[in-house]
């Protein structure tokens, strides 16, 4: 069977986002998608209204009925809502070491909507940096986390919490004409990409990078490697992206 990526993540009705996400991508990137649900969300491709989070018992009982069961090589977090689902979460991940783990630092959804309280998360996700094979933060994210506004500031403070690489995502700088992506590992610069900014904002775009790089590791790419392909991948997806409501967030078409 496919090497197999297991994602804890919350539910996205609209599928943009979420685990349907991360379906989508994994299945692209040629591994499995296995799904561990941290939350039911009421939202569109353009806004979040409310969500519930999954118990934490639930939700490794989730984790636990597929581990043996599937050849599980990576794990990949996006929403999780509560700070009881981040310490299940870095629980579990401490009684697997052998897997390696994408952290995506999920704390607002594109549309501005509350994926939980941002300052309580915050706190919590400290205990999540140190396990993660590659944390994947936009600029806002990595802010946040760290409480530095300086890009290179913030990022060598990640690299004190624990952080092994990190790919700071630019989409929300303020380069018209482009977005530029670095990937640092070990506290150093190992490479820096740039596409043409696309017009437009767009649902799901980061659950799917982090997928596919979490789906590329599960098949034995080096992380250099896995970063590269998702972001060609990605630029690809977002070219193709579909519209739900005039001027509103675009969804990427993660097939064909």
């Amino acid at each position: 069977m496919r090497p197999t990526v297991l994602c804890f993540s919350g539910l996205d009705p609209s599928g943009g986002a979420g685990l349907q996400a991360d379906i989508e991508a994994i299945g692209q990137s040629g591994a499995h998608a296995a799904i561990a649900c941290t939350a039911l969300t009421v939202q569109n491709s353009q806004q979040v209204f409310s969500f519930e989070a999954t118990p934490r018992e639930l939700l490794l009982a989730q984790a636990n009925a597929v581990v043996g069961d599937l050849p599980i090589r990576t794990v990949k977090s996006g929403m999780l809502g509560t700070t009881d689902n981040i310490a299940a979460l870095a629980d579990f991940l401490r009684e697997h070491t052998e897997y390696s783990y994408v952290l995506d630092p999920v704390l607002v959804a594109n549309s501005g909507g509350s994926l939980g309280d941002q300052a309580t998360l915050v706190k919590a996700f400290i205990e999540l940096i140190p396990l993660a094979t590659i944390i994947t933060p936009n600029t806002v994210e990595l802010r946040a986390l760290t409480g530095e506004q300086d890009i290179q500031v913030a990022t060598a403070k990640l690299f004190e919490m624990g952080a092994k690489a990190i790919l700071v995502k630019g989409g929300h700088e303020d380069t018209p004409d482009y977005i530029q992506n670095s990937l640092y590992m070990n506290g150093e610069l190992v490479s820096e990409t740039r596409c043409p900014r696309l017009a437009g904002e767009y649902h799901g775009s980061g659950c799917s990078l982090a997928s596919f790089i979490a789906g590329r590791l599960a098949q034995g790419d080096a992380l250099k490697t896995a970063v590269h392909h998702a972001e060609t991948w990605l630029f690809g997806v977002l070219k193709n992206a579909e519209s739900p409501v005039e001027g509103g967030q675009k969804m990427p078409k993660r097939f064909g």
